[in-house]
């Protein structure tokens, strides 16, 4: 007998699975013929404006251990706080300049590294700038829906004190879960996915 309309059952959630790399990042998993070289994995070009960064992320699980199969895209401002993007109303963006990659993590160490530029500030619905800040859209085995966060700046002091983001009280007491420390020439993230330290997750 048919089921009634008004009373469909949801479908069984999945996770990710073993499918994320061989989609989305096939060179690195050894599949060749699908693109020259992987989707997002090359952010800039000789021409890209801004000062140049490396980012190394980590995801760890509640034991403080590197997921080694998770997957991570980035999105951020050009270096004038313009998106590469046609909703972008504020001026035009740097051509030179991707806004936006994917990486996977390392394999053995559980990191993955993104080579990009310091994003420029940006404005909030309301006007006000927020600081310098990268968007992240992290997926990996048993996460079944995929995670977003963000990643703030350690030398933008004044400017994660003006941001309207990290202002709200619910996010206060896990701040500091979504600064990006500066080592050398690069800024070093980890994500939290559970524990005292469990970064600031928001809806997508």
């Amino acid at each position: 007998m048919a089921q009634s309309l008004d009373r469909l059952k949801e479908s069984p959630s999945q996770t990710a699975g073993p499918y994320v790399h061989t989609g989305l990042t096939p060179n690195f998993c050894g599949i060749g013929g699908v693109y020259a070289s992987d989707l997002g994995s090359t952010m800039l070009n000789g021409e890209t404006k801004g000062d140049r960064i490396e980012l190394r992320i980590r995801v760890l699980d509640g034991t403080g251990t590197p997921l080694k199969d998770a997957l991570i895209e980035i999105w951020q401002a050009d270096a004038n706080g313009l998106y590469n993007s046609p909703a972008e109303m504020r001026g035009a963006a740097d051509p030179n300049f991707q806004g936006w990659g994917r990486q996977p993590t390392d394999m053995e160490t559980g990191v993955c590294r993104f080579q990009t530029i310091k994003p420029g500030r940006v404005p909030f619905r309301d006007g006000r700038l927020m600081a310098p800040h990268i968007t992240l859209w992290i997926v990996a085995r048993g996460i079944n829906i995929g995670l977003h966060t963000r990643l703030y700046f350690a030398d933008e002091e004044k400017a994660n004190a003006e941001d309207p983001i990290l202002a709200r009280i619910e996010h206060r007491l896990r701040v500091p879960t979504l600064i990006a420390e500066r080592q050398g020439d690069s800024y070093v993230f980890d994500v939290h996915l559970q524990g005292e330290k469990e970064t600031v997750f928001f809806d997508s």
